[in-house]
């Protein structure tokens, strides 16, 4: 018999405190023996339905009576209920052997499965699933915290509320005004809107602006080669238009890009996936590599765009709805920004009906109206000819849990398509504005980032 599988058994019956705390995380499976996930079953059961541990008497009675067990492992299930005999334990080291051991059972049976998968001898799962379900396991382990008791708890509440979050500030006063102050880390940020409107121009802008602040940058594209974002960016932070990027002579360039990473203590990654071909899992390995190989590790991360990632979930010619499908992409890549702590900003595509609107709701939300359940920050990027007229794009909040989404409901920001930049207007742009929102409660009151790009010299 194995010593680990009876020393939990043992304490599980015999110490209160222990099966408490460690109960919740054990599964029956992780039992290979027989014999000792019936009684591990039991004893689960027992405490479920009674709140105590149950005695071994108890046990005996209640092994008498499965149906799913002969004469013989009857007598065997009692012979080691016998061996059950309290003995003191260091409780310290018992807890952690236990996490241990449920961890690596929690890993062997995860290989399995994934072996299974790579066979395809499991026709419900793909191939694809085996990053999260060896994720899964490697993540198993006892949390230790139980929830937050509000009357006791106050002083660790009142902390949390002056204590400053760590956020990844915009050069945008308004973006930072609706955010209070930037996006925080474990957070899903979308914008919605049509084809042409400006949601890759939006993410370059964020991004050069993010490796501009110090911040490491990690640029994910499923739509445009790596060399086209990068000419984006170029054309953003090089303070050239794009269409004369190629007309640089090469000494001008390296000359501008060598001055640029003067600038900054930032790095910036782009990495390209085919179409529809990722996922979280694939942007998970991306990560754990780029960690190992070149020692980087983001700040924040884009994702260009969301309704053409893959899901993990499901196979891409799956017959599941659009619905769940493009929720469930939203969802591993929420579940990617809390694991990797960090902001992921994304984009999702209006539908026909959203396209070339002055106004969008969240109904316009192509393919899948599940996407603003799962988003922390969700806006729309509008565009009229009216607006572009003006070199203007309109912002409408959709959702926000960072603040009240009818303070500056609806605004305008600048945009310069040819530099792929957006900046600040003037405050009376922002004053003929329609449905706009009660008036501003608040005050972004730390260093704002540089409006546009005062200040910063271009070679």
């Amino acid at each position: 018999m194995d010593k680990v599988e009876i020393l939990i058994l043992r304490n599980l019956i015999h110490n209160e405190e222990y099966l408490r705390k460690v109960v919740p995380f054990i599964k029956s499976d992780y039992y290979e023996d027989f014999n000792q996930k019936i009684l591990f079953e039991e004893i689960l059961k027992f405490v479920q339905e009674y709140n105590e541990p149950p005695t071994k008497e108890v046990l005996c009675i209640e092994v008498e009576k499965r149906s799913d067990i002969n004469d013989s492992s009857f007598k065997e299930i009692t012979q080691l209920i016998s061996y059950l005999e309290d003995a003191p334990t260091d409780f310290d080291w018992l807890v952690d052997t236990t996490e241990k051991w449920c961890r690596d059972r929690a890993i062997y049976l995860a290989l399995m499965e994934s072996i299974a998968l790579a066979d395809g001898k499991d026709e419900n799962k793909d191939r694809d699933a085996i990053p999260s379900i060896l994720s899964d396991a490697l993540a198993v382990s006892f949390d230790t915290h139980i929830g937050h008791d509000y009357l006791i708890d106050y002083e660790q509440r009142y902390e949390s509320y002056h204590r400053k979050e760590d956020k990844i500030e915009f050069d945008l006063e308004y973006f930072n005004k609706i955010t209070k102050g930037g996006l925080p880390n474990k957070t899903l940020n979308i914008a919605l809107a049509g084809t042409g409107v400006g949601k890759s121009l939006f993410m370059c802008h964020v991004a050069s602006s993010a490796l501009l602040g110090g911040k490491n940058v990690l640029y994910i594209t499923l739509e445009m080669a790596e060399e086209k974002i990068a000419e984006r960016i170029d054309a953003n932070l090089l303070n050239v238009p794009i269409q004369e990027i190629t007309d640089l002579p090469k000494v001008m360039f390296e000359n501008k890009v060598t001055n640029l990473a003067k600038k900054t203590q930032g790095t910036l990654i782009i990495k390209e996936y085919p179409t529809a071909s990722a996922h979280s899992g694939h942007f998970k390995s991306l990560l754990n590599e780029l960690a190992l190989k070149k020692s980087f590790r983001p700040d924040i991360i884009f994702v260009d765009y969301l309704n053409i990632c893959a899901s993990s979930r499901y196979r891409g010619n799956s017959t599941v709805n659009s619905y769940s499908y493009i929720k469930s992409i939203a969802e591993e890549l929420r579940g990617l920004a809390v694991e990797a702590n960090v902001p992921i900003v994304s984009a999702t595509q209006t539908t026909r009906s959203g396209y070339g609107s002055s106004d969008v709701e969240l109904t316009d939300t192509s393919e899948s109206f599940g996407l603003p359940a799962t988003a922390d920050l969700m806006f729309a990027l509008i565009s009229t000819d009216e607006l572009e007229g003006l070199g203007q794009i309109m912002v409408k909040q959709l959702k926000n849990r960072y603040n009240d989404p009818t303070i500056s409901k609806r605004f305008v920001v600048g945009i310069d398509r040819a530099k792929m930049r957006l900046y600040d207007c003037e405050q009376t742009a922002q004053e003929d504005i329609l449905d706009s929102g009660k008036d501003e409660e608040y005050t972004y009151e730390e260093q704002k980032p540089k409006k546009s790009f005062d200040g910063f010299k271009f070679s």
